[in-house]
Parts: C-alpha cells; structure tokens; sequence
C-alpha cells in the first residue's frame, strides 16, 4: 500500500490523521503542501480520487485570503485552482491518497476506510 498525506504539522486534524495511520501500521508519504505548492495538474488528480465535482469542495472558505480574493461569487473552475495553487492555505487539509482513492481527513477517521481498500 502507497499512502500520501497532504500534510500541514501545525494543524491538529492533519497531526491526528498522521497518527491514526501509523497506529495502523502504515508510514505515509509525507508532502507538505504549505511548502512544496500543488500544481493545477496536481490539483486536478486530487479533486478527481476525491470524487468532488468542484475546486471550492476542496477550499477552506473560512480563510481569510478566500474573503480577501473574492473567491465566494467566482464560479470559474481554473480560477479557484489557481488560487489554491497560488495560495496553498486554502487547501482544505489533511488530505490521504492511497492509489486511486483519497479522502479528508476530517475527522481524522474518515481515512480508516482508506487504510482498509
């Protein structure tokens, strides 16, 4: 089993989905985000083994930067991965990709399923 975490340590869900995985006995691949930015392409894959059918699923609204770019009223799907790109903070996180599949770490024991497929 392959498993990635899209992982910011200073965020308690992501530390406690981390945990979670390796009390099941798995050793992520650990990519911070924050640091290392998404690409659109990157964006696009994530959106698709999540099954959201829009970028915004996968923004954290309640950031002030979505307030300050005016993301609420824009619609424009390459605009809103753009922003995510530009400003990874709106990434909704931690994220968990095992193969095709990913899910939200939020709660942290939503990824159990993942860890289980």
């Amino acid at each position: 089993m392959s498993l990635t975490i899209y992982h910011n340590p200073r965020c308690s869900k992501s530390r406690q989905t981390l945990e979670l995985i390796r009390q099941a006995g798995h050793e992520p691949d650990i990519r911070l985000y924050l640091e290392n930015k998404l690409s659109a392409k990157e964006i696009d894959s994530l959106l698709s083994k999540l099954a959201f059918s829009s970028a915004r699923e996968l923004m954290r609204r309640g950031e002030a930067i979505y307030k300050e770019l005016g993301l609420k009223t824009v619609s424009d799907e390459a605009i809103l991965k753009q922003a995510m790109v530009d400003n990874p903070k709106l990434i909704e996180r931690p994220i968990v990709v095992n193969g095709l599949k990913a899910c939200l770490g939020r709660p942290p024991e939503n990824v159990i399923s993942l860890l289980n497929s």
